[in-house]
């Protein structure tokens, strides 16, 4: 775990901190589904903005945007600090196969100023999410 006196809330504020590119950020975006109650985290690489109906597609149902207030109550932590794991509702977890690409990612450590180091593989094992193809493709113009 390393804590800095900077903010690590966003990707770029993470990446800028610890020196890695935005691309190695392991950032987790929680979701509710609306139907189930079900929490979602999707462990996302900071470049990439997380495609809602792709995620629906993955758990059979539709998926909305958490607020503060669910995040905090289903996971433990506030926005800008939520781990891939150790939340307080185990979530269903979907893992952007981008982050392979990386030797090293870092992911929150669980407050708006604190990371740790990690591996695809580690992340995996640690979370036992599924592997899948989350990112939201760039409109062609």
């Amino acid at each position: 775990m390393v804590e800095f006196d900077a903010s690590t809330k966003t990707s770029a504020d993470a990446a800028a901190a610890i020196g890695c590119t935005v691309a190695q950020i392991a950032k987790s975006v929680i979701f509710r589904a609306p139907e189930s109650g079900r929490v979602v985290l999707v462990v996302a690489s900071g470049i990439n903005r997380v495609d809602e109906r792709k995620v629906a597609a993955l758990i059979g149902e539709k998926v909305k945007s958490a607020d503060a207030d669910f995040v905090r109550e289903q996971t433990g932590f506030v926005i800008g600090g939520v781990p891939p794991v150790g939340h307080a509702t185990p979530p269903v977890t979907l893992l952007d196969l981008d982050l392979q690409r990386h030797g090293t990612i870092w992911a929150a450590g669980g407050t708006p100023n604190a990371v740790f180091e990690l591996t695809w593989d580690l992340l995996v094992e640690i979370t036992g999410g599924a592997p899948a193809d989350v990112a939201k493709q760039a409109a062609l113009t």
